[in-house]
């Protein structure tokens, strides 16, 4: 079965409430953030959306390497109190963040492209072409030059070590006969 969940429900206020209070118990003291993502695939790409408001482009890193995507960043505090001002609330997240994705076979590593506009980063990943199977002719005749499998020599020596065992049957089977003949 499968469960839609809505962001008007109440439910779902609950678990963000309860993510947001595990989010700040477990991280170090409020210097980590996770940032939404959104991922996309189509026939020739993947896109992939991060929400960093308030984050400038250069205060974002993103690597591809291995197979791994990887964004990390920064948002920096802004908040100054004086003495005649003092915070009461503060729901804004700041601290560093690390995003890291593995990305699927057939991916173009070099040809990533990245934007970043009103607060959201694009990746935009294409697809490269997955190799296909090629067919592999067979020669055959003398004229090939095959090695032997374990002898390090091409066929023509294995033709004539043939042609040779051959006339040394041949021998000895006319040597056998006069032999009998006696």
């Amino acid at each position: 079965m499968l469960y839609s969940m809505t962001t008007s429900s109440p439910v779902f206020g609950l678990r963000r409430e309860i993510d947001r209070l595990f989010e700040d118990a477990f991280t170090r003291d409020g210097q980590s953030w996770t940032p939404a993502v959104d991922i996309k695939e189509t026939e020739n790409e993947l896109t992939v959306e991060l929400e960093l408001p308030g984050l400038k482009p250069e205060n974002v890193e993103i690597t591809a390497e291995n197979g791994l995507l990887t964004i990390r960043g920064e948002k920096r505090s802004e908040r100054k109190e004086k003495e005649q001002s003092r915070y009461h609330l503060v729901e804004r997240t700041y601290g560093s963040f690390m995003r890291t994705f593995q990305l699927p076979q057939g991916i173009d590593e070099e040809q990533i492209a990245a934007e970043y506009d009103n607060g959201i980063l694009s990746l935009r990943i294409p697809k490269a072409a997955l190799p296909q199977p090629r067919r592999i002719q067979i020669n055959s005749g003398s004229k090939a030059q095959q090695g032997v499998v374990g002898r390090g020599s091409t066929s023509e020596d294995s033709e004539s070590r043939v042609n040779k065992q051959t006339a040394n049957s041949r021998k000895e089977n006319s040597d056998e006969l006069v032999g009998a003949g006696r």
